[in-house]
């Protein structure tokens, strides 16, 4: 993805290898590999490799976000209108007059940072901070959309440098909370896209084509066909299995404590199902264990019943990983139990282990769950197993709107960094009759009184008449009036709506439950953290 690369060694790895070998005995002789190379029998692969992983990478760029109403600015450096100008010109259809789009007090030119995660995919989404230039007229970026930008790695801005993701989307700007808001910054969320798949090496200390062979096909032995491919002697380039996308530093952790010849590993179960049981740090074990696979199933099923609840649950865990139904129900214990502290790691081990109806079952039930964090934590699963119980649409190509069945309360959460939605717990959330709200600004307003059958929602904008549409009192019905494009396509299933941002709905949303207009509990996720 990026020539910027770096060394990492993963800690928890490292330790494992340390551990097995001190609790080891001798190392049989070692096996020839070619000519010169021995290799001891008892050699974990993350003794014999370094992992080269891409790091995050900070990135930066300059665009205009429209949509301003007269907020926006023309003033620009010179520098930085002609790479604009050039970029436009590339992008809208011949004798655009990209000059005076610029001018225009209906845009304004922004810089855009943000930071593409480590061991990103191709298409993978990341959030984005948008400012306003210093010293320029700009006097907001509410409502504003940041039109199609080039992303190049943070100080090295220019027209020839790489460009490694691309950026467009709606300006979120937070009005959640109590602090000042500086409408001459604001986020895009989730509107970063990276343009290329990273590549993480695995480099062989000993630069030997037939160890190379060995270690390549000892990989895709344990973690399928197209997990590892040898590029040349000393050097392999790893794919992230399926299986382990989103849990990319647990598949290196497995990778480096796999052994390479699989008989040597036999020897090491019972030295490592004690320190399963005894140590403090039990993922160490429970990582190289799992390395192990089905072979270590019947010692690990001997810790089920350990009074110790760190034990089970890393016990139960890594017998569900490797295929041994026997981990469910333990598992399940534990998340279900209210006075467990690991309720939310079982919870996701089950996710990530279990057959696709067991764990639709169990994560079914957490959605009755009084603590909210559970509920969330269930939805977020269920959500990745794609279950019938979160019915998802999409909002005027803006946001999600997740109606979660099955709570037994109703919620509601709303997201502010990553993918931009709304959730709503509980099969049917309502706006209460004889409510009356509107925004900070007044330009939205939502009218239930009591000699209404259905509800008005208003939207005020400048220069042209107020307008006025009707919908019911279902909260999902009135979000969708709100916020949907006000001109569909032709043979639309939806609706047209009055376009108001997503920014302003949740805000809305946030004040309808405070003033129990809405009787739900309101819950924000946390903001982008972007230098």
């Amino acid at each position: 993805m990026s020539p910027v690369i770096i060394k990492r060694c993963l800690t928890g790895v490292l330790l494992v290898s340390t551990a097995i070998a001190g609790c080891s005995p001798p190392a049989k002789p070692a096996p020839k590999i070619g000519e010169k190379t021995q290799v001891s029998s008892s050699a974990t692969i993350g003794e014999l490799t370094e992992v080269f992983i891409p790091q995050a990478i900070p990135v930066e760029g300059y665009a205009l976000v429209s949509n301003l109403r007269g907020a926006g600015s023309s003033q620009c450096p010179p520098a930085v209108r002609q790479y604009l100008e050039q970029y436009m010109l590339k992008q809208l259809p011949a004798k655009t007059n990209v000059s005076a789009i610029i001018d225009s007090t209906d845009t304004a030119v922004v810089h855009i940072s943000g930071n593409i995660p480590a061991n990103a995919s191709k298409n993978d989404r990341f959030d984005l901070k948008v400012a306003a230039l210093a010293g320029t007229q700009t006097t907001s970026l509410e409502g504003g959309i940041l039109l199609g930008a080039e992303l190049k790695v943070k100080g090295q801005f220019s027209v020839g440098a790489k460009t490694l993701a691309l950026a467009e989307g709606p300006v979120f700007i937070n009005s959640l909370g109590d602090s000042p808001i500086d409408k001459r910054s604001g986020f895009i969320l989730a509107g970063g896209r990276v343009l290329n798949d990273s590549q993480i090496n695995l480099v062989i200390n000993d630069k030997n084509y037939r160890l190379t062979r060995r270690i390549c096909d000892r990989i895709n032995e344990r973690f399928g066909s197209a997990a590892a491919k040898a590029v040349m002697p000393g050097q392999i380039t790893l794919s992230i299995p399926d299986r382990y996308k989103g849990q990319e530093n647990h598949f290196l952790a497995l990778l480096q404590t796999t052994y390479l010849f699989a008989p040597a590993q036999n020897q090491k179960i019972d030295s490592l199902i004690s320190e399963l049981a005894n140590s403090e740090n039990k993922l160490q074990s429970e990582t190289a264990l799992e390395a192990i696979g089905i072979a270590a199933a019947e010692k690990l099923a001997s810790l089920l019943n350990s009074a110790d609840e760190k034990t089970r649950l890393s016990a139960a865990r890594c017998l569900l990983n490797v295929g041994d139904d026997r981990g469910l129900e333990p598992l399940r214990t534990l998340a279900l139990d209210k006075n467990s502290k690991y309720r939310i790691e079982a919870l996701e081990a089950i996710s990530f282990g279990a057959k696709r109806n067991d764990a639709s079952a169990i994560l079914q039930r957490l959605l009755r769950d009084d603590d909210f964090n559970m509920v969330l934590a269930s939805y977020r699963q269920l959500c990745k197993i794609d279950d019938i119980a979160v019915s998802r649409q999409i909002v005027g190509r803006n946001f999600y709107l997740d109606i979660v069945s099955g709570s037994s309360k109703q919620f509601i959460y709303v997201s502010r960094s990553g993918t931009p939605l709304i959730v709503l717990f509980g099969d049917a959330i309502y706006c209460r009759v004889g409510t009356f709200a509107q925004s900070d600004d007044s330009s939205i307003i939502i009218n239930a009184t009591e000699n209404l059958d259905n509800v008005q929602v208003i939207r005020k904008l400048p220069n042209i008449p107020p307008i006025k549409v009707e919908c019911s009192y279902k909260l999902s019905d009135i979000i969708g009036t709100m916020c949907e494009e006000a001109e569909l396509p032709q043979n639309s299933p939806r609706k047209p709506g009055l376009n108001v941002p997503y920014a302003d709905m949740i805000s809305i949303v946030k004040q309808l439950c405070d003033k129990q207009a809405v009787f739900a509990q309101f819950f924000a996720g946390p903001l982008p953290k972007i230098d």
